[in-house]
């Protein structure tokens, strides 16, 4: 078993609330917890699993000073979250009492946690793999309910055995192809290499398929982003208000209002859009308005839906220069055109085919945040057990790419050997993913994402 030193630190969020846990993990662990913890019974002689009521105390001097009434809960090793020996004191929430128990851990031996230094320690005790490891930040920052069942479905090794299977079938091609080569002089054939390459060809695919819902996975984590462009005046912060169901936005009636954006999350049928009000497009002077201008540009790289706002009492194809501009600006992203102060235009909106509202009286509101939730939630459905990010989808494109050179030298009829030598590259890509295969490198690219006390 690996020995660490014991680390501590405050595990759930900071600020006012009524309870706080502070984790301690580590090899001595619980002698420092009885340095501090008073109770009927002391936490050494508690048994794995239980938990004791009793102060925490800090000394100062000779005097030992109450901190607070907490509730030790005891894990030993290997079972808990790290797999080591591990206390969670739970206190009363603040800021003062949970950053004075970690003081007082910190003085009885222990030293604070570095971030995501308990879920490093859970990996390197082989309680996680990586896939594991990066699904608890995905369940921690969830922004919708699809995202959280689909981080906690990795979280329970759905995506890890996906893996294995796929590790699985190679290895046993390669078993295979490197048998061959030990019978090379007999001439003994133990797998086509036409049904070789179909074989190899199934995983690539997999592969691919999974790299490329990377798109859809950070939808699913970070929420359906929809940028709301359009001339000055077209009624922008008004449909974000609308949206929102709340003034967020100042509206006026004084061109170019908007300088800096304005994003909000919001869910509508289950699917989290993070709506962002930009800056009005137009030709300006005004430095500060430029410098808004640009920005909205910037936000638009990152936006999968771009609603372009038409002020239809200024013509229903007003806006249309702006669209076609931004279409071939931003070729990734879905348009709609919006038509907007539809009360405005004697007939209403009877003969327009593009999506049309009016803020003053909420025509077409309820029908826009349909479409929207539609669109999102469309963007999202091949989500099942992985929510896949780009390390991973960098790692599944190269061993889908070494699957390829695989697959076209077993038609091209050369040696075992080159081919095996392909299939144990996607191997070990396949390995970095879940971590079977690891550097310090990796783990800090991993880790360096993750909270204080996670």
């Amino acid at each position: 078993m690996l020995v660490f030193d014991p680390i501590c630190a405050i595990a759930t969020p900071p600020g006012s609330a009524g309870l706080a846990i502070v984790r301690l993990s580590g090899t001595g662990c619980f002698a420092i917890a009885d340095q501090c913890f008073h109770g009927k019974t002391t936490i050494q002689a508690a048994k794995s699993h239980t938990v004791l009521y009793g102060t925490f105390e800090q000394t100062q001097g000779t005097m030992r000073l109450p901190i607070d009434q907490v509730t030790a809960f005891i894990y030993r090793a290997p079972h808990s979250y790290t797999g080591e020996d591990v206390v969670e004191f739970g206190c009363h929430g603040g800021s003062i009492v949970s950053a004075e128990v970690v003081e007082t851990l910190i003085a009885a031996g222990a030293r604070h946690a570095e971030p995501g230094e308990f879920t490093k320690r859970a990996f390197l005790h082989q309680k996680m793999d990586l896939t594991q490891v990066e699904a608890v930040g995905d369940l921690i920052h969830a922004v919708s309910k699809q995202g959280s069942h689909a981080a906690a479905q990795q979280l329970m090794g759905g995506f890890t055995r996906r893996l294995a299977e796929l590790r699985e079938k190679l290895l046993e091609l390669c078993g295979l192809l490197e048998l061959e080569l030990d019978f090379s002089q007999e001439d003994i054939e133990l797998i086509d290499k036409k049904l070789l390459a179909e074989k190899i060809e199934e995983t690539r695919g997999f592969c691919v398929s999974l790299a490329q819902s990377f798109r859809s996975a950070e939808i699913v984590r970070s929420g359906y982003s929809v940028g709301i462009v359009g001339y000055p005046n077209a009624g922008k912060s008004s449909l974000l208000n609308a949206l929102l169901e709340r003034k967020r936005a100042i509206v006026s009636a004084t061109p170019g209002t908007t300088r800096d954006y304005i994003e909000e999350v919001i869910h509508w049928e289950g699917a989290a859009i993070r709506l962002i009000d930009t800056a009005g497009i137009r030709e300006s002077q005004d430095t500060i308005e430029i410098e808004g201008i640009a920005l909205a540009a910037e936000l638009l790289q990152e936006c999968h839906l771009i609603l372009v706002l038409n002020d239809l009492s200024e013509g229903e194809h007003h806006s249309n220069p702006l669209l076609h501009s931004l279409q071939a600006n931003f070729p990734n992203a879905d348009f709609a055109l919006v038509q907007s102060k539809t009360d405005l235009v004697h007939g209403g909106n009877t003969s327009l085919e593009a999506l049309s509202i009016s803020v003053h009286n909420g025509d077409g509101i309820g029908n826009l945040k349909h479409v929207l939730a539609q669109k999102a939630r469309a963007a999202t459905e091949t989500i099942n057990d992985a929510l896949i990010n780009a390390r991973q989808a960098t790692l599944l494109q190269q061993a889908a790419d070494a699957l390829s050179k695989a697959r076209e030298a077993a038609l091209a009829g050369e040696s075992n050997e080159f081919t095996a030598l392909d299939l144990r590259a996607a191997l070990k890509h396949i390995g970095e993913i879940t971590g079977a295969v690891w550097n310090d490198d990796i783990l800090n690219a991993v880790f360096g994402k993750f909270c204080i006390g996670k």
